[in-house]
């Protein structure tokens, strides 16, 4: 088998069914500050195959995956300090950041590792740098990657620290349609039969969104946030509830991030819109249908203050927030009684 049927990676505009998960990549790849796109689902659901498609996309095409056994040294690289102090020069061994530069880095089961190196994949992927230090040397390198980290929800959770950091989420389900399952499939055993003949008949699609992806990170800085853009996303972040201000400012970066990919003149509400969903679905602390009800709510309509009560609160809502425990009934006076064997402690004196 010749190293270009080896390396071929399934063409991203063939994916079928994915639209959320190619959208949510496509904005990553274009701000990669966005902080990366965590994909859960149940396995089999292309996540992995949507990712290597992904960085056959960008300039670079790397597509380095972190084993759920490396070190925190392989993960953002070693110093040789002996070095260091013979030679007075810093040596540095790269890591998986450093090769992942330009391009995808891809962690499965990302909720698996240990939280050390999920922070050190997260701070790098926002800020697009590595800092390594050892001993009081230390080396700096850009790292300015696609995060791209996935998980299967069955075995286990990320904390959720963590799961915020993570600038976009998509959750994958199961296909129960009939028609995209065969679409999926005749796809796939295509481009197992022939991978090249199957890339060549994507290769125009592919190159004009490989040049879209170029041209809406070079509109990016030029596109400024307006006031009306600040204050929908503010709006829906307040609503959702979330801890903190990540949230809004993913979201001004992700619509920013659409604006440039449609071509668009400037950020307009209705971009926030149309991320907002990916932002806010692993922050959201208070659901849509979770309206507060009349008994919640201040005069003209508003929602009360935290320890406000409204006229129409009852005694029984009052008496529940404040013990945890309404509800059940309460203690009866019991009848002391000595025990023998028992000494009894002597009275105090008054």
């Amino acid at each position: 088998m010749s190293e270009a049927r080896v390396r071929a990676a399934f063409p991203f505009t063939a994916l079928v069914g994915q639209a959320p998960l190619q959208r949510a990549l496509l904005l990553a790849a274009v701000d990669p500050a966005i902080g990366g796109v965590l994909v859960s689902g149940p396995r089999g659901t292309a996540k992995s195959t949507a990712a290597r498609a992904l960085a056959a996309l960008l300039p670079d095409g790397a597509f380095v995956t972190l084993p759920l056994g490396a070190s925190e040294e392989k993960l953002i690289g070693t110093l040789d300090l002996e070095a260091a102090l013979r030679e007075s020069a810093v040596r540095f061994s790269p890591g998986l950041l450093a090769r992942a530069h330009g391009g995808v880095l891809y962690v499965d089961e990302v909720n698996l590792l240990p939280d050390a190196l999920v922070d050190a994949l997260l701070d790098a992927a926002a800020s697009g740098v590595n800092t390594v230090e050892r001993d009081g040397v230390s080396h700096t390198h850009e790292a300015r990657f696609v995060l791209v980290g996935t998980m299967n929800p069955e075995e286990g959770e990320l904390r959720p620290q963590l799961l915020d950091r993570f600038g976009l989420t998509v959750e994958l389900n199961n296909s129960f349609d009939v028609g995209e399952r065969q679409r999926i499939v005749k796809a796939r055993l295509a481009f197992d039969a022939d991978p090249l003949a199957f890339c060549a008949a994507h290769e125009a699609a592919q190159r004009e969104l490989a040049q879209r992806i170029a041209a809406a990170r070079g509109a990016l800085d030029a596109l400024e946030l307006s006031d009306a853009v600040h204050e929908r996303a503010a709006r829906l972040c307040v609503q959702a509830a979330v801890d903190g201000m990540r949230a809004d400012l993913v979201m001004l970066r992700a619509a920013r991030a659409l604006a440039a990919f449609e071509g668009a003149a400037k950020v307009a509400p209705e971009h926030v819109d149309e991320v907002a969903e990916a932002v806010l679905a692993h922050r959201r602390r208070v659901m849509p249908d979770q309206r507060p009800s009349s008994s919640e709510r201040g005069e003209g309509g508003a929602p009360n203050e935290p320890g406000q009560t409204s006229p129409e609160t009852s005694a029984e809502n009052l008496q529940s927030e404040a013990n945890p425990d309404w509800g059940e009934l309460p203690p009866e006076p019991v009848a002391a009684r000595q025990v023998k064997g028992v000494i009894p402690l002597p009275a105090k004196k008054r």
